[in-house]
């Protein structure tokens, strides 16, 4: 079994976490929303698998290419 990191793509706020560890999730699926500059930005799964691990939090401040969560393929 593989671990894949999912990161940020900008720096910004968590928005919503939609799911919770240990979910099974799709390559495409949204996992966390981002705000930033007035924007939602969805987090994406890269690939498909098992969500053993989320590193966020609402309302948390994130910074561009930081880990938010880890996904199992």
């Amino acid at each position: 079994m593989a671990k894949h990191d999912v990161e940020s793509e900008v720096t910004g706020n968590v928005w919503k976490v939609l799911l919770e560890t240990g979910a099974t999730v799709a390559a495409g699926d949204v996992i966390i929303i981002l705000e930033s500059m007035k924007m939602e930005i969805p987090v994406e799964a890269p690939v498909a698998g098992k969500l053993i691990d989320i590193m966020v939090a609402p309302e948390e401040q994130v910074e561009e290419d930081q880990v938010l969560a880890v996904i199992e393929s």
